[in-house]
């Protein structure tokens, strides 16, 4: 995927790194507590199982076992969801972000870090969504987060953009800070 002109496109991946952040999606449920519940949720069938086929209700233990079985599949995609992975990263003179998809896929778009720009559109008190734009391109970041965390996010990109710009003007970050006379929206 060509990530157009706003994008490094033969940069080096790595060298003096200023930022680096890797995302993941959350579970709430650790594989160990999914297993104990599995075991509580199987045991809990066979019991109820056993009880209709006591009192001569045989063909139902089979609805019980595929409760199981749908549950564990269920689970099981909701846990696949979890290889997913997004890693920002400014190192040297590149910004980069590298998705991981549910499949092991791999993509990579990369941006020159002083024309880029850091979007955090609201969208009422519980949405928004986070973009970095240079050129004219813009990227969705961070969407495998929560609301709180991309803000978060964003603020972390912001600052750490900050830094590696003032390295490029060290007669600017030694000067004292004064009031901008440009609006900001």
């Amino acid at each position: 995927m060509d990530p157009g002109p706003g994008c490094a496109a033969g940069l080096a991946p790595f060298g003096t790194l200023s930022f680096e952040r890797v995302l993941l999606p959350h579970r709430s449920l650790p594989p160990r507590g999914f297993h104990l519940m599995m075991l509580i949720l199987g045991l809990i069938s066979l019991g109820f199982g056993i009880g209709f086929v006591s009192i001569g209700a045989w063909p139902v233990v089979g609805f019980f076992g595929l409760d199981v079985a749908l549950v564990y599949v269920a689970f099981r995609l909701n846990y696949r969801s979890a290889r997913r992975s997004e890693t920002i990263r400014l190192a040297s003179d590149a910004f980069t972000v590298e998705r991981i998809g549910v499949r092991g896929e791999r993509q990579v778009w990369q941006f020159y870090p002083f024309w880029l720009r850091v979007i955090l559109e609201e969208r009422g008190e519980d949405r928004n969504r986070l973009l970095i734009a240079s050129h004219g391109h813009s990227l969705v970041i961070g969407d495998i987060v929560t609301p709180a965390a991309r803000r978060e996010l964003a603020a972390s990109i912001r600052e750490a953009l900050k830094r590696w710009r003032d390295t490029l003007n060290p007669a600017r970050a030694a000067s004292p800070q004064r009031p901008s006379t440009s609006f900001k929206p």
